[in-house]
């Protein structure tokens, strides 16, 4: 699975006018799947997001965690990270995982990561949605699950 995880001061996502989920301080998490993917996966990226240090401790050091802040978690399902650029200038999504596949990871990320933390918010699964957010920071990290 593949991530894109930026701590945010506040976000939400929209979809025809209306916020389907926002958040205040915490982090903002991308997320596509490639076919080779499953629950296994999911698990791991959902660990792997709640506990990325990206957040200042008392030396002002990035060594906290959304979890140890109390921050919360925005998950928004985003195909187009997996983009193949190499063969020219119009990317190519065939590395993302079918919708079917792709919807199924979705939800188990954000089963898991409701069970495991709280606030978790969402966008909407496969809708042309509006993401607005402050990075704060900016902290952006690409993560990569294999």
């Amino acid at each position: 699975m593949l991530a894109l995880v930026q701590r945010v001061r506040q976000a939400r996502v929209e979809v025809a006018g209306r916020t389907v989920g926002e958040i205040g301080r915490g982090l903002l998490a991308f997320v596509c799947a490639e076919p080779a993917d499953n629950e296994a996966h999911a698990a791991r990226l959902v660990d792997k997001v709640l506990k990325l240090r990206v957040f200042a401790d008392e030396a002002g050091k990035m060594n906290r965690s959304v979890v140890d802040v109390g921050g919360a978690l925005l998950v928004v399902s985003q195909f187009t990270l997996a983009a193949d650029t190499a063969g020219g200038n119009r990317p190519s999504f065939s590395a993302a995982a079918p919708p079917e596949q792709g919807r199924r990871l979705y939800e188990a990320v954000l089963r898991l990561a409701r069970e495991q933390h709280a606030p978790v918010a969402a966008g909407e699964f496969g809708a042309d949605m509006q993401v607005h957010l402050v990075n704060d920071g900016p902290v952006t990290i690409p993560l990569t699950l294999r």
